[in-house]
């Protein structure tokens, strides 16, 4: 079964590579409007799967964050935001097609670089079903196959989505298995050894679904198993500016990736700053797992309320394994440094290289953290979260890579796509390597610029 879904997506995919682009636009706007119209029913498959969600959480095995992200209604625009972003991928432009690198090696004889989709990928996702519909925008847009896998507890609308998106393209001159699903475990345990049919597999979710891919699948993966993000408070920040960067960083999404995990405070900050922005995480209902230095620096101040309404400590004493945790909650560790190497060496040591941010007034500073720090993302001033698809202007985001292969952090439409070189001759008689030499007779290659663009052929 998994190698005939797998087989099926190849096919769609290479009987897809001839069509105009134009087809694309038209799968997009065919998908919006179906979408449009069975609207009431997707919502009647969410309602069950929100349903049995609920008995999960009651019965303490499932979140009520992940009951949150599932829920399509969670927020009054979230399924209009959907359709929203369907057309803003449809309106940006075709990553496909574009020269890159382009020179004339000799009269007659030109070399392009040329950007084209990647192939089938494999996409895997927990709950959010939504994601279904952007990454099915996304793969449209950039001219890849994919087969898509959520999690089982939205399996209800996942396959209604299915069907839909599958009525939709049947529509279109796209091939209907050209966005497929699945649903089982043992599907896409089979489905990862199918590295014949299949280019790219992309998990989203938790890090132990992560880590899981990318210790079994035979298929390159691009993906990021853990979102430790640090901000780094320096020598120099202003008071206010630190205090709205780090809350920002932690409180608008705890349990997101892009989430602040670890915080950093440079020594001279114990007395000064620490106390107020500390003050401030407490007052957020942060628990803060503190190094010696800065949980003693913090009783002396009246500011500080260490304890909760429910009576547990936020003041707690860090432990080595906490600058290695992705808490996804309410939970920062702590640690002063003596100075900007050792708050890099940190980060470098214990950061999952997915985002990280120093605040600071020194430029130099700023430049070095910059250049010295080993992460996709690395940001002066300005919150962690800010690491989205959305917010780079990406229309939605397949996946975070952490990695350092063709695409690193959020990962939107230049990610799906990759590149092939044409080599073209218009001499009378084609062209020869044997032609090319520092011999007699032979002729140097040119190697001059030619202008970029669209492809030429």
């Amino acid at each position: 079964m998994a190698e005939l879904v797998a087989k099926t997506a190849k096919e769609s995919f290479d009987a897809s590579q001839l069509l105009d682009s134009s087809e694309r636009h038209k799968a997009l706007i065919a998908l919006k409007e179906a979408l449009t119209v069975s609207k009431d029913a997707i919502l009647k498959a969410n309602a069950l799967d929100i349903e049995a969600a609920k008995e999960q959480v009651a019965a303490g095995k499932m979140s009520s964050t992940l009951l949150k992200r599932l829920d399509l209604l969670s927020s009054a625009d979230k399924y209009d935001s959907m359709l929203q972003g369907i057309l803003d991928v449809d309106s940006l432009d075709d990553p496909t097609g574009k020269v890159t690198y382009a020179k004339k090696l000799d009269e007659g004889l030109e070399l392009h670089r040329v950007t084209c989709p990647i192939g089938v990928l494999l996409v895997i996702f927990e709950a959010r079903p939504e994601v279904i519909v952007n990454i099915t925008a996304l793969a449209i847009k950039s001219g890849n196959a994919a087969i898509l896998k959520g999690g089982k507890e939205s399996l209800h609308t996942q396959n209604i989505l299915s069907e839909v998106i599958q009525g939709a393209l049947a529509t279109t001159a796209l091939p209907p298995a050209y966005i497929q699903t699945v649903s089982s475990r043992s599907e896409i345990a089979s489905l990862l050894s199918q590295d014949r049919y299949i280019d790219l597999v992309i998990p989203r979710g938790s890090n132990a679904l992560v880590r899981s891919i990318q210790n079994d699948s035979r298929i390159p993966v691009m993906g990021h198993a853990d979102g430790i993000c640090a901000v780094y408070v320096d020598e120099s920040a202003v008071e206010q500016k630190a205090i709205k960067v780090v809350l920002d960083s932690k409180t608008t999404y705890p349990s997101a990736c892009n989430s602040a995990e670890t915080l950093l405070i440079h020594d001279s900050l114990l007395t000064t700053v620490w106390p107020k922005l500390a003050a401030a995480l407490l007052a957020a209902s942060i628990t803060l797992k503190c190094c010696p230095s800065t949980l003693a620096a913090l009783p002396s101040s009246p500011s500080i309320s260490s304890t909760l309404p429910s009576g547990e400590s936020q003041l707690i004493p860090v432990s080595p394994e906490d600058y290695d945790t992705e808490f996804l909650e309410l939970v920062l560790a702590v640690k002063a440094v003596p100075s900007l190497s050792d708050a890099m060496e940190h980060i470098n040591n214990h950061s999952s290289h997915h985002t990280d941010c120093i605040v600071t007034e020194n430029d130099a500073h700023a430049k070095a953290f910059c250049k010295g720090i080993d992460s996709a993302g690395v940001y002066v001033n300005a919150s962690t979260r800010f690491a989205d698809g959305f917010r780079y202007g990406f229309g939605t985001e397949v996946g975070v890579s952490t990695g350092k292969t063709h695409a690193r952090g959020p990962v939107g439409l230049e990610g799906l796509v990759i590149y092939k070189y044409q080599v073209r001759s218009t001499g009378a008689e084609g062209h020869g390597t044997a032609e090319f030499g520092s011999g007699a007779g032979q002729r140097a290659y040119l190697h001059t610029d030619l202008p970029l663009g669209a492809a030429p052929f």
